[in-house]
């Protein structure tokens, strides 16, 4: 290849670190792997079981049949602050409305902007300019099948400008399109006693994403878009008989269900192993294995198994008269398969129908790109 597209690279490494082969080299579009709303990222990245906000739509659409208010919700992020690059941002846009005889609907738009990148050739002289950047449209809804028990779903396209209007290896790269679907479902106990406080505790599932690989040139193959699974319950405490103040616990566990096979093409004199797509229905089987994905930096295979394949968040919010909330969560990865591990911070404010959220992610490791990563919401009842 002769010449060098820094979007590409930038695409598919900036959003996680780079030492996370084992998600980055099995899907693309990963920006779809972000979680959106200040409030459930300042809680470990958690939400499945909760789900009680316009931000279910990325959660668990299931839980907008328990809703019944309308809100639109506006999330910003500088991404990757530590890189103090000031193209580089995350922007989520959602609303949800209630509609008589119908349920609730809801609507978002996810955008991360990656910025100008620079097409050189074998020398360090600029060729051309172009900009990357990716994007989400979807739609959700959530129904009732009894008081308890909700089912959910969306559907999502999606679309992908890395680096569009260039060529490699003669070859002149496109953006990337394709659609993904969400099948969900939330229960919600009735109220019980726990102790002397009052509680209620439901569990979500959510399997998002599901939907056909995404492509850039026509003879390139397709890397399979991040078809998740998320489970988890969640459980909340009035502290006292008017619930002033409350605390809720919550617990998120994700698996990437996507998968690449390998297989050989002759090339010249020699065999080279190269990697394709799993289709989304055969690749919810396979997911269920060990698998060995490739270290882009090394090039060598690492075995991931079963248990290591599952990324863990728990997070905790209190909140004093719906007006105030402190929150605080944990996150997790195994390090052979992303290897990210964090605390969280979050804060929220509500006056009337306006609302204020913020996270603040701490990582264990003070050169990690996400360190440092604050998201600022804002939210209006109407």
């Amino acid at each position: 290849m002769k010449k060098t597209l820094i979007g590409l690279a930038v695409a598919l490494l900036v959003i996680f670190p780079a030492t996370v082969f084992s998600q980055v080299g099995i899907t693309g579009v990963p920006f779809l792997q972000i979680e959106p709303d200040s409030r459930g990222a300042g809680m470990g990245n958690t939400g499945v079981g909760i789900a009680d906000n316009a931000a279910a739509l990325f959660w668990n659409p299931a839980g907008l049949a328990f809703q019944r208010d309308n809100q639109a919700s506006i999330t910003h992020s500088n991404w990757l602050a530590n890189f103090n690059v000031s193209d580089l941002f995350y922007d989520y846009v959602v609303v949800k409305q209630y509609v008589e005889g119908i349920g609730t609907i809801g609507a978002h738009l996810t955008y991360l902007n990656l910025g100008e990148q620079a097409q050189t050739g074998e020398s360090p002289d600029v060729i051309s300019r172009f900009n990357s950047y990716e994007l989400a449209l979807g739609l959700s809804y959530g129904t009732e099948v009894n008081k308890n028990l909700a089912l959910g779903g969306s559907l999502r396209l999606i679309y992908s400008s890395l680096a569009s209007g260039t060529t490699v290896s003669q070859q002149e790269v496109n953006p990337g399109s394709s659609v993904g679907v969400d099948i969900a479902m939330l229960y919600k106990s009735n109220p019980f006693d726990l102790g002397s406080s009052d509680a209620i505790a439901s569990f979500g599932i959510n399997l998002s994403n599901l939907g056909p690989g995404i492509q850039y040139s026509d003879n390139a193959q397709k890397d399979p878009i991040p078809t998740l699974l998320r489970f988890g319950p969640a459980i909340n405490i009035g502290l006292d008989e008017d619930r002033i103040n409350e605390i809720t616990v919550a617990v998120d566990i994700t698996k990437v269900m996507a998968r690449k096979e390998a297989y050989e093409v002759q090339s010249g004199d020699s065999t080279v192993t190269e990697y394709r797509s799993v289709g989304p229905l055969k690749a919810l089987v396979e997911s269920w294995s060990t698998y060995k994905p490739i270290d882009p930096n090394s090039g060598q295979t690492t075995t991931v198994t079963l248990l290591q394949q599952f990324m863990i968040g728990a997070g905790m919010e209190y909140w004093y008269d719906k007006r105030f909330s402190l929150r605080g969560g944990y996150y997790y990865e195994d390090p052979n398969n992303g290897d990210r591990e964090y605390i969280t911070f979050g804060a929220g404010l509500r006056i009337n129908k306006f609302g204020v959220d913020f996270s603040y992610i701490k990582t264990l490791e003070s050169e990690h790109p996400l360190a440092n990563t604050l998201r600022f919401s804002v939210l209006l009842n109407y």
